[in-house]
């Protein structure tokens, strides 16, 4: 079954692509069936500039454990950042 979960946040940034830097301008991330991963459910994440066309798209497809460990990873590393700056 379809979770129907999505999540949009704007960012700021720049993605890798085929050897090929550009900016992102945006981050949708949801909870479904993956495209591509032989999973039944990924956290998957979109990174896109609005002003491209969507086939240049970097995507993410986690599983959920995966997903989780990166989400506590960046938090770490994000926490470590601001408390040693």
């Amino acid at each position: 079954m379809c979770s129907y979960i999505v999540e949009k946040t704007a960012v700021t940034g720049s993605a890798k692509a085929a050897g090929t830097w550009t900016p992102i301008t945006d981050a949708v991330v949801s909870v479904d069936h993956p495209y591509h991963a032989t999973l039944d459910h990924a956290l998957i994440v979109d990174f896109v500039n609005a002003g491209r066309p969507v086939s240049e798209r970097v995507a993410l497809e986690l599983s959920v454990t995966s997903a989780r460990e990166l989400v506590a990873c960046m938090q770490a590393a994000l926490d470590a950042f601001v408390e040693g700056s």
